[in-house]
Formats: structure tokens, sequence, C-alpha cells
């Protein structure tokens, strides 16, 4: 298949076109255009450097990235001070009490690397029993909460692939905890969206609600005890965390909530190491997350767009027949990812296969077929000793989930379906993407879950909620929780073109194949691929939710498919991506969602 060129050179009528979009958009071009600045309603969505940049859910946090940059950090160096600032700053999203996972590329040994660190069950046989009290109330807070990552995952890159100090990329976060910082209309909408749950913890309202009331956007959050926890991991390490009195206060206070985090699951908290997923897709190498999270899902779905002509439409805005292809694919890939999920460690997932172009190819026979009421999934077990294509091979990617000498039975299938669902429902996510001066990226995705986890508070941070993301397959002891992260690099014969990754529950998957068409099959303008309207599609449901700006054919068409159009206005739930596209030249373009609070910070 060949690529359309991207960046090229726009003509005049494309020029106009380019700056009114982006006034509609109401939103920083940041470029000039015919040697004119851009007006820039919007702070720092858009950022344009030759050298490193850095791409977060907030200002601050991606400034903290830029800085270690600066200081003469790698990629790793930067994602780690980002992901420890927005543990101060993204609050209500991510944390020291959440996960996550990391994907890494070396632009000089062209190899991957991906580093698993979400939130996971502990020793108590209880985990492998379903429960009913994992509601986010103040009895029940305790049993959503599983043993977090985050501080053991982050040190753990640092230590493997970063150049500066702990004290030095902890710094800015430390910083921003001691001195405070400024309080964002999004940071102020969630305090006020949780009050019932922070008003239950005297500590949290403390800080979050002084006076009963919800801090407002321009009232400053300065947080000592997590300035403390933060000083104890800078001077410490690993063990200051999940050791001693940090740890002595986590267990207590899970305990006494009805949770089920014990000393042992925090002192043997183990981070992983896993080969990212890896498939080629119009030339380009594209790697993703493995399981338990949710890169299969994306993969599978941008090979369908390809398959299904989706990706040669030359755009979706108005291309009725493309979006409602899309939201086919959107339906099966959904299906497919919400089955064959769970932790490789425990049992089988088959996500070589689910990512495979052939089972791609099967399932995209599925598309303007006949439309069910509920997309079934897929069987990818077949698929799953497919053979790497192209540059996949040198990726050394993931590895087929049974032995070769295993007869590949019904066990796996069968075990695949399952009674009950995750209790969680949309969670908040925060997603980092970098490109470092030496073309080293990261692509990283960390959360809480549910806005400010489960509520349950301890020095100076929340624990997550993902103790709810189980469900009666995955369900069980010493095992990581399922997510949709799905944090992704795509690389252009060994130099990284785009790294992506997004926020928001079962809005992230169909959110990264969205903006990468717009930016690599139809050479859309970074930003422009971000801001521009989406849809969501789920398996279970003929119900298509829609945002504002497409054409009314799309929307016309998609009733006439048979689908259900839902209005959805563009806010935080609807997937929030970071991005960092990087040029033939290697000029970086960082890119943030104007849907949240996000900014693109160059070094």
């Amino acid at each position: 298949m060949v690529r359309p060129h991207v960046m090229t050179a726009p003509s005049n009528k494309q020029l106009v076109r380019y700056v009114f979009a982006c006034l509609l958009a109401v939103s920083a071009c940041g470029q000039h255009v015919g040697g004119t600045p851009v007006a820039a309603p919007m702070s720092s969505k858009r950022t344009e450097s030759d050298r490193g940049m850095v791409a977060a859910s907030q200002l601050d946090a991606a400034a903290a990235g830029a800085e270690v940059l600066r200081l003469g950090g790698n990629a790793v160096d930067a994602a780690v001070a980002t992901a420890f600032a927005l543990s101060v700053v993204d609050v209500s999203q991510t944390g020291l009490g959440g996960g996550g996972a990391l994907t890494f590329y070396n632009a000089k040994t062209h190899r991957a690397e991906h580093l698993l660190f979400y939130p996971r069950s502990g020793e108590d046989p209880a985990w492998g029993r379903a429960s009913n009290d994992s509601t986010l109330g103040p009895r029940g807070a305790g049993r959503a909460a599983a043993t977090p990552g985050m501080v053991a995952g982050m040190l753990e890159a640092l230590d493997k692939f970063g150049k500066l100090t702990r004290a030095q990329v902890i710094a800015p976060a430390i910083r921003l905890a001691r001195d405070g910082f400024i309080v964002s209309p999004l940071l102020s909408r969630t305090i006020a969206s949780s009050k019932a749950k922070l008003s239950a913890d005297p500590s949290a309202t403390a800080r979050f609600m002084p006076n009963g009331e919800p801090l407002r956007p321009g009232e400053r959050l300065v947080q000592p005890e997590l300035a403390a926890t933060l000083m104890r991991i800078a001077d410490e390490g690993k063990s200051a965390f999940y050791r001693g009195v940090i740890a002595e206060h986590l267990t207590a206070k899970v305990k006494s909530l009805g949770g089920l985090i014990t000393a042992r699951d925090l002192a043997d908290y183990p981070v992983a190491m896993e080969r990212p997923l890896c498939a080629m897709w119009r030339g380009y190498t594209v790697l993703s997350a493995p399981p338990p999270m949710g890169g299969a899902s994306v993969l599978e779905m941008l090979q369908m767009t390809d398959i299904a002509g989706i990706a040669d439409a030359g755009g979706l805005t108005d291309k009725p027949d493309a979006v409602v292809k899309l939201a086919d694919v959107q339906r099966l890939g959904q299906a497919d990812g919400g089955k064959w999920r769970g932790d490789p460690f425990a049992q089988s997932v088959p996500a070589r296969g689910a990512s495979s172009f052939a089972f791609a190819k099967q399932r995209a026979g599925l598309v303007s077929g006949a439309l069910p009421d509920t997309a079934v999934a897929g069987d990818p077990i077949t698929f799953d000793r497919a053979v790497p294509a192209g540059d996949c091979v040198a990726m050394d990617p993931y590895p087929t989930a049974l032995p070769s000498s295993t007869k590949i039975n019904d066990d796996a299938r069968n075990n695949a379906s399952s009674r009950d669902e995750p209790a969680e429902g949309t969670s908040y996510t925060s997603h980092i993407a970098i490109v470092d001066g030496a073309g080293n990226a990261v692509s990283a995705t960390t959360t809480v879950g549910v806005l400010f986890g489960s509520g349950v508070y301890t020095d100076g941070f929340f624990l997550n909620s993902a103790g709810s993301n189980f469900d009666a397959r995955t369900r069980g002891t010493n095992r990581y929780a399922n997510s949709t992260m799905s944090p992704t690099i795509v690389l252009d014969h060994g130099d990284v073109r785009l790294v992506v990754g997004a926020a928001g529950s079962q809005y992230i998957q169909p959110a990264v194949v969205q903006v990468t068409l717009r930016m690599l099959a139809f050479g859309e303008d970074p930003f422009l691929a971000v801001a521009a309207p989406r849809i969501h599609a789920s398996a279970a449901l003929r119900d298509v939710e829609v945002e504002p700006g497409f054409a009314p054919s799309v929307y016309q068409a998609l009733v006439a498919r048979g689908y259900r159009p839902m209005s959805r206005v563009a806010d935080i739930t609807f997937g929030g991506v970071h991005a960092v596209f990087v040029r033939k030249d290697g000029r970086r373009i960082g890119v943030a969602d104007p849907r949240r609070d996000g900014a693109a910070v160059r070094e």
C-alpha cells in the first residue's frame, strides 16, 4: 500500500482552510502561516520544535518533562519526571496510588521495550471471588483498591533506561506539591463532581475542599503531605513507598475500609517487562501495549481500516461511507478486545493472534455486512502463531500465548467467556507522549481509575479503583487488572513518526485509531487530527456516539445503516489524546487534546 506524502507544503486555498479550521476549533495552531503568526486562543495545544517535545495532560507536568530534557535527560527521564508531576497536578486522574504502562523506543538500538506496572490483586483468596462491596462509598472504598504499581514502574524505567538521578527527575514534582500550582477549570470541575467521595475523608476534604467548597479555577493547591511522600521516594527509592511507614499507613487505611492489600502485596509488587505488540500498517511499523493492556484492539482496528478501504477515503469528517464502515470496525474491535483479555502471566491471552493481519482480514470481512444488535467476538487463537511481517521481525514482538508443543483446544476459548463484567465505569486516566532530541520516544498511560480512584487517601495520594476491573474470567489472586490503555509508537523505517495514546477507558482505542488515521493516512495537521470530531461505537449496542462537526450526510448514513446516532458534546470522557508527530525533516509537533487540560511543551 502506497502512503500519501505527509505534511507537504499547503496551497493558498489549504492555508485559508487551515487557519479557519484552527479558529473554529478555538485552538492555537502555533505555527507561522504565510509568514503571519496565527492567533493563539488556547494555550500550548500545538507546539513545534527541532529538539525534544513533551505532550501531557497538564501544562505544569509537561513543563517538568521539558525541564528534565534541558538538564540532559532522555525521553525516559522526561517521562518519569512528567509522570511524578502529573501525580501532583492531575491528581483526580493519576497518581502514586495508581499504575500504568510504558512503551519505550531506543532510536540508537532500534529496540522497543514495554513496562507493565498496572495495579494488581494480592495474596488474599478473596480476590478470586466476586464482591458486591466494590462501590466507591466510604464502607467499600478499600475493596476497589488494588496494589499500586506507579512508583515501582516509573523507578524501574528510570533505572533501566534513564540517565539522570531520582532526585533530578522527581524535583519538579516535589516543587509543585510543596509550593503549589494554579487549579485549572477541569480540576475544579472534577473536584466538584467528586464532592461526596472527597467528603468521606477529612484529610482529602481539607486539601481539595477547604471551607467545604471545591477549589475554584485560579486558586492555588498546596499538598505538603504529598511533597513529603515524594521527598521520601527521591531519597530512598522504591522501598520508601512499598515498605516502611507509607506502606503501613496504606495497608491500615485500606483494611479499615474493607480492602485486601497486605504488606506483602506491597513489598512483592513486580514490574513486568513485556515485548510490545507489533503490526505493519500502510508501510508503518506500529507498536502498542500487550495484555493486560489494550493495544491488540488498536492494531486490529487500524488493519481493518486499511482492508475495508477506510484508510483510502481521504478523510472522515465529510465521508459518510468511511464513517459508517469505521463504526462497524469499532464494534468488531471492541467485541474482540472485551473478550480476549486478562493477565498473560496467569492465563493464555492470544494477543498475537488478535493483532495479526490474518485475523484482521477475517474480521474485516464482516464490515458492511448484516448489522447485528450485538457484535460477536471472533476467535484469534487460530492465528496466534502468526509469523511477524516486515520490520516487526526485528522488533522481537509479543510471543504466542501457547507453546508450540501445545495443541490449540477449546479450553482457552471457553475460558474467554465471562459471566459478569468489570464494575468500573468510565475511567479518566492520563497520557504522556515524548520524543527527545536524539529521537528516542516514550508513550505512557497512567491512571488511578475513576476520578480520585477508590477515594482512599493516605500520605497525600489516592489509591486506585482497579480492583473493580476484574471480571469472572480474569479474577484471581496475584494478577494484573485489565485495561484498555494503549500507549502506541509508530515507526517509519526505524524512525519515530508518531507517539500517541489517550485517556478515557473504553474511548481510548477508538480515539487512538481515529487520530492515527487522520495524521498518517489522510495527512491532516496533527492538531486538527486530534481536535476533529470522533465517533464511538460499542459492541453491545447499535448506538453510536457522535461529536458535532461531521457533515450532515455522515449522520444520515449512520441512520441508514441501522445505527442510532447519539449526540455527544466533546468533553473530558470522550478520549483525551496526547501525541508527538515527527516530520520527515525531524521537526517535532506536539499536540494536546482540546477536550482536556493538556499541553505540549518543547525542550
